[in-house]
Parts: structure tokens; C-alpha cells; sequence
């Protein structure tokens, strides 16, 4: 079921409420006229600013005749990183009831093409856009075109399907971030030699696919003395992430690099934090890299379990998403520089 993230709009009225003072005194300060006491004038303009409140805007939006709804398509079960972008877009709701939108969650299994497939089918006709975390599958690519030829504007998020009629990808260069794992996994490895293992949700997310094959760009050509397991598919599962990567430490002694792509990263610290590994002192000996700043991977980096995380803004991807659609729904030129999604490399000493 969707999950409506959007309160009713604020009106002029509300901010007059919480001022104290009369709608008149409102209407005279908003447009700078005199007969209005300095500290009224403080008040009323700490109001507008405590609730986001932007009349001009709003009044546009009314004129143009009715709300927009817009569905973000997000995946089901615990991942941190997607968690900050729902909670990012709790946050924007003032900005939100301004320009008379609505934003509703629909949650599911992003990693079966089927149920993906299916939720985007359900929105048809019902949204004016629809933001959607997506599988990289011929379903869901039928799926996507199928909404953009009923009229909605579908933006990927994250994980992009190029080859659909999606409108617009917001999300970082993920062949960019897999070649900087790559680059971080080999030179704090140093001149050992070994193998290195890879652990993903589905290279059936593009996302997760691009990743890899970045990082494998650069081990194959920068740290050939270092050889690539197979890589492992945790669906971002703690559980199954620790389970496959604690039998593929078990098997083979010499791993000396670990890459995390998505999420499960708490499943895999738990299997590098294995007491046999621990006592044998092979945990310390893992140079271990990911991606996101979220509390976990925090922690995990103060402690010095995790090596870097390579981070993207799910600020900004959130807000970067809502404003891709609206400029969309209305017809206006997307600020393609303004909704760029950058890399950052975070290491213990430049946490932010």
C-alpha cells in the first residue's frame, strides 16, 4: 500500500494562526507594506521560515488548476541508504505542499523482475510521474514503456534502465564508483597478493552491475597480482550477505580484498567479524570497501572494520527526483547540472 508523505497545504491563514496576528498583517508584511511593528514584522517572517512557507509559489501552483501525485517506487526491507531517501522526502513536505504535490511510497521486491513489473503496472493512470528504483529486466523495461505511453513521467532512481523510455536517470556514475572501489581495494592492499571477493544485491541492477564492472576494469588492468572471485549475490540481505561470504572466507585463506556494492553490510562485517577469522587474525588482515554513509557503515568506519565508503547524497537524489518530475509534469527544462549526483570517498579520518 502507498504511503502518503504530503500534508495538507499550509494557507496564509495557518501562518497568521501561529504568528498571532490578523490575515491583514500577514498580507502587509509579505508584501513590505508599512504600519507593521519591527517585532511583528519578526515574527511573522520566523513563522514563513519555521513552516518553509513560500505564497507566491503556492499561488502559482493553484492557478495552474490541480495537485500533482507522484509514486516513488522504492525497495521493500531494511536498506539504510533507501531508508535516508524515503525519510529525505518526509522532510520535503512543506516544500511539497507549496507546489500542491503529492508523494506516496510503494514498496517492493526490486529484485524479482515479476513484482517489480507488476507494481509499476498498478500505478498506470493513477500518478502524473513515477520515480522507481528498477531492475535492469526486458519485464520491467515493458513496464516503464507502458507508463510513459499512458501519459506518466518516469524518472530511474539509483538503478537506471537505459535501454527503456524512462525520461530521466538521477543517480550517481556507477561505473565511476566501482573503478574507485577498485582503485581504494588495490592501493590499501598494497604489495600483497590475493584474491578479492565480491558481494552484491543482483547484477540484475544495473547499479550493481556498472559497479562491477568498473572495479573489475581496474583490477584486471592496475592490480594484476590480485585475483577476482566470483561474485556473490546477497539480494542485500544481512543474513544471506553474511551466510555466502562466511563459506567463501572458509574456502579460501588468502582473500585479502572484500567490495561490497549494495547493502547487507551488516552481514558482511559479521562474517569478516567471525571469531575463527578474529583469532586467526585474518580480519584485520580483509581491506574492506563499500558504499553509503548511513549509521552502520559509520560505525563499522571508527572502528576500522570497514576501510572507505564510497557515498552519494540521498538528499539530493530525493530532491533531485521530485524536481526531475515536476519540471517534467510542467514542461520545463531539467537543470541537469543542478540534479548531477556526485561521489565522495569517506575514510574514519574525514567522516562527516
Amino acid at each position: 500500500m502507498a504511503e502518503t508523505l504530503t500534508p495538507t497545504a499550509l494557507t496564509l491563514k495557518d501562518i497568521a494562526r501561529e504568528a498571532g496576528v490578523s490575515l491583514a498583517t500577514v498580507d502587509r508584511v509579505l508584501h513590505n507594506r508599512p504600519g507593521v511593528r519591527p517585532d511583528t514584522v519578526r515574527r511573522v517572517k520566523a513563522a514563513i521560515e519555521r513552516n518553509s512557507f513560500q505564497p507566491h509559489v503556492a499561488a502559482a501552483e493553484l492557478a495552474r488548476g490541480r495537485a500533482r501525485r507522484f509514486a516513488f517506487v522504492m525497495p521493500s526491507g531494511p536498506n539504510p541508504f533507501m531508508q535516508q531517501i524515503e525519510a529525505y522526502l518526509g522532510e520535503m513536505s512543506a516544500w511539497l505542499s507549496a507546489r500542491r504535490l503529492n508523494v506516496e511510497m510503494v514498496a517492493t521486491d526490486v529484485f524479482d523482475p515479476s513484482a517489480l513489473a507488476a507494481s509499476l503496472e498498478a500505478l498506470s493512470g493513477d500518478y502524473d510521474g513515477v520515480a522507481v528504483v528498477a531492475l535492469d529486466h526486458p519485464g520491467v523495461r515493458a513496464a516503464i514503456n507502458d507508463l510513459v505511453d499512458a501519459g506518466t513521467k518516469v524518472v530511474t532512481l539509483v538503478s537506471d534502465v537505459p535501454s527503456s523510455r524512462r525520461h530521466h536517470y538521477v543517480g550517481i556514475d556507477n561505473i565511476a564508483a566501482g573503478r574507485t572501489a577498485g582503485a581504494l581495494v588495490g592501493r590499501l592492499v598494497g604489495q600483497r597478493s590475493g584474491k578479492v571477493a565480491i558481494v552484491a544485491g543482483s547484477q540484475g541492477l544495473r547499479d550493481h552491475a556498472e559497479r562491477i564492472f568498473g572495479f573489475n576494469q581496474v583490477m584486471a588492468t592496475e592490480f594484476p597480482d590480485l585475483g577476482v572471485l566470483p561474485v556473490l549475490e546477497g539480494r542485500d540481505e544481512d543474513d544471506r550477505s553474511e551466510q555466502l561470504l562466511a563459506r567463501l572466507l572458509d574456502r579460501h585463506a588468502d582473500i585479502v580484498g572484500l567490495y561490497n556494492v549494495g547493502a547487507g553490510t551488516q552481514g558482511v562485517a559479521k562474517a569478516l567479524n567471525d571469531k575463527a577469522l578474529s583469532e586467526a587474525g585474518r580480519d584485520k588482515q580483509v581491506v574492506f570497501v563499500g558504499h553509503d554513509v548511513t549509521a552502520l557503515t559509520r560505525r563499522l568506519l571508527l572502528q576500522g572494520v570497514m576501510d572507505a565508503a564510497i557515498s552519494q547524497n540521498p538528499g539530493h537524489e530525493a530532491r533531485a527526483a521530485v524536481r526531475v518530475l515536476l519540471a517534467l509534469a510542467r514542461g520545463e527544462p531539467i537543470l541537469r547540472e543542478q540534479e548531477k549526483i556526485r561521489i565522495d570517498i569517506v575514510m574514519r579520518d574525514n567522516l562527516p
